[in-house]
C-alpha cells in the first residue's frame, strides 16, 4: 500500500507538521527524505529496509558513496542531496555558535564538536578558537588524513589562532574507528602545540576526541 493510502494521521510528513520531527521514528525520518519507495516497498518499508542493511541511521548518515548509491532506491543523487543537508547542519551550528554568547558548559562543548566532526570518514583536527570570556569566534577544521604528531602543525595553529585573535582554544579531532582512546602521538601532540601556543599567550582549555559515544576530555582525564 502506498503511504498516501493511508490516513492522513500516519503519514510521516503529515505527522511532521503536525507533531513536530521528534516525534518521527528513523526510519519515518528516511522516508520523507526518500519520498518514494520502489516496486512492492513504500518509502517507510524502503526506509527500514535500508537502516536493516546499515544497522544504524548513524552508520547510514556515514556511509561512503559507493557502499551508499549500490543499495535499493538510493544513487549518487541522493547521495549529494545527504551530503548537501548535513553540511548544511554543519553550517548552521558553526554560525550560531558564534552568535551565541559562550559555550557555557563541557557538554555543550562536547555536543557541538560531535556534531561537527562525527560523520567525517577520515581523521580531521579542528581548533574551536575563543576570545578572553571564552566566546566563539569561529571553528576551523586545519588538517586532514592520518593525525599525529608529525601531520599537525604547531606554526599553522599559532598563526590561526593570530588571525582570529585568540585568546584560548580548544582543540579536536576525530578517530573514526570509534575508539576514543588517546593515543601516544595525541598526549605528545598536545603538549607540542601546548608549548608553541604559550608563547603567543593563548591558552588550550582541552583537547576533545571525537568517536562513538561521549566525546573523550583528555584534560578531564589529567593528560594535560
Amino acid at each position: 500500500m502506498s503511504i498516501r493510502d493511508w490516513p492522513a494521521a500516519e503519514r510521516p510528513r503529515e505527522r511532521l507538521l503536525e507533531q513536530g520531527s521528534a516525534s518521527l521514528s528513523d526510519a519515518e525520518l528516511l522516508a520523507i527524505f526518500l519520498r518514494t519507495g520502489v516496486v512492492g516497498k513504500s518509502a517507510v518499508d524502503l526506509a527500514r529496509h535500508l537502516l536493516n542493511q546499515f544497522g544504524s541511521l548513524r552508520l547510514l548518515l556515514e556511509a561512503d558513496q559507493e557502499a551508499f548509491s549500490k543499495q535499493l532506491g538510493l544513487g549518487p543523487a541522493k547521495f549529494a542531496q545527504l551530503q548537501a543537508a548535513q553540511e548544511m547542519n554543519r553550517r548552521y551550528l558553526a554560525e550560531r555558535s558564534r552568535r551565541e554568547p559562550a559555550l557555557e558548559n563541557p557538554q555543550a562543548v562536547r555536543d557541538y564538536l560531535k556534531s561537527m566532526l562525527r560523520h567525517e570518514p577520515h581523521e580531521v583536527f579542528g581548533c574551536l578558537f575563543l576570545d578572553s570570556r571564552h566566546q566563539v569566534l569561529t571553528f576551523e577544521a586545519l588538517f586532514r588524513g592520518s593525525i599525529d604528531n608529525t601531520s599537525v602543525h604547531p606554526r599553522e595553529v599559532v598563526k590561526r589562532a593570530l588571525a582570529n585573535n585568540a585568546a584560548a582554544v580548544i582543540l579536536c579531532h576525530n578517530h573514526p574507528s570509534g575508539n576514543t582512546d588517546p593515543s601516544q602521538a595525541d598526549k605528545l601532540l598536545t603538549k607540542r602545540l601546548q608549548k608553541a601556543l604559550e608563547l603567543i599567550d593563548v591558552r588550550i582549555l582541552d583537547h576533545f576526541i571525537i568517536g562513538d559515544g561521549e566525546p573523550l576530555s583528555m584534560a578531564e582525564c589529567g593528560w594535560m
